[in-house]
């Protein structure tokens, strides 16, 4: 008899035991720490690409970007590119990107496709059969007519007549093919441009500075 009673308080204590272990395991499953849920993006892909792409104009040059598109009818995005290509190139080879941007204007007038009677193509009116060792580095002939390469092409070149001739005058001169010209009528016209768009800056800084009200 005592044997039985022992049997029966056994099996109670197993089922006891085994009732606590899926307790256990129950509460263990309720509590665990969920794992992190993917999340969803609550814009298209298109929108967060657009969104990645960084303006690289500072400030200044967005004002003449600005000022450049309004003046001669052109895109606000080639005109940003130009501005941002100037600044570029002008900087990497010693030279005021305002210059640059000034014989942009009196060269093409902003039209990359410009193409005179001579053959000078492109913003800044290259000749490529002259200048083919230059434009073979971005890719041969026809970068004549990619607007940034015409750019950093143009500014070497400028770069190097301003260093042939000793002075920037004579250097614009000779890139005009007007070296003989005295009166450096071409030159003058530069610099006339180069100073109208330092205005634009002015202009822009003297509002920024301005208090409202005052």
């Amino acid at each position: 008899m005592f044997s039985a009673m022992r049997s029966r308080h056994y099996k109670k204590a197993l089922v006891a035991v085994a009732v606590l272990v899926t307790l256990a395991l129950f509460a263990q499953e309720a509590f665990a720490p969920s794992e992190p849920q993917p999340r969803t993006l609550s814009c298209a892909p298109d929108e967060i690409a657009s969104a990645a792409v960084l303006d690289p104009l500072d400030p200044q040059q967005r004002t003449l970007a600005s000022h450049l598109s309004r003046r001669f009818q052109v895109p606000d995005e080639e005109a940003g590119l130009a501005v941002f290509a100037a600044y570029r190139a002008a900087l990497k080879v010693g030279l005021d990107p305002l210059l640059v941007l000034a014989m942009i204007s009196i060269e093409s007038s902003f039209n990359a496709a410009a193409e005179s009677s001579m053959g000078a193509k492109g913003l800044m009116q290259i000749i490529p059969r002259f200048h083919l060792a230059k434009l073979e580095e971005h890719g041969g002939e026809d970068a004549v007519l990619d607007p940034e390469s015409n750019i950093v092409v143009g500014t070497r070149i400028l770069q190097e007549y301003v260093h042939r001739t000793g002075s920037l005058e004579a250097g614009l001169q000779q890139y005009n093919g007007a070296a003989r010209d005295e009166t450096g009528q071409y030159s003058q016209k530069v610099m006339a441009e180069r100073s109208r768009l330092e205005r634009v800056l002015r202009r822009t800084q003297v509002t920024a500075l301005e208090v409202p009200g005052g």
